[in-house]
């Protein structure tokens, strides 16, 4: 079983920035983790993600440039701070990782994976 605690959501107007943060723990068994977010009344998509051995990094088309994933192995924590942001970001944002070894950390790929309540973000105009 895997533990992940997310922190940092909030509100702020457009053009702000927010850092989400989420700490790992418990059998952990992939080193992909990554951020998706559901938008009310829509499926859960994926935001951005990362291979925390090679440091690779994925991007859905509308963080790239915005968002930044980062981790910290020592920690097993991911963050994601998120600039620029706009009111369609508005959204539950969730950290998660695979239940199993994937041929690659894009988030796209991730099948099953662990995630907890989330942490909500909300831009406003």
């Amino acid at each position: 079983l895997v533990y992940l605690v997310e922190s940092g959501g909030g509100s702020v107007q457009a053009g702000g920035s927010l850092r989400l943060s989420c700490v790992a723990s418990g059998n952990i068994a992939s080193p992909c983790m990554g951020w998706f977010r559901q938008l009310p009344g829509k499926q859960r998509e994926g935001v951005a993600s990362i291979d925390r051995r090679s440091l690779i990094t994925y991007y859905t088309d509308s963080a790239k440039g915005r968002f930044t994933i980062s981790q910290d192995n020592s920690k097993n924590a991911v963050y994601l701070q998120m600039n620029s942001l706009k009111p369609e970001d508005t959204a539950m944002y969730y950290c998660a990782t695979p239940t199993g070894s994937r041929g690659s950390c894009h988030f796209e790929l991730f099948g099953n994976y662990y995630f907890d309540q989330g942490t909500q973000v909300t831009v406003s105009a």
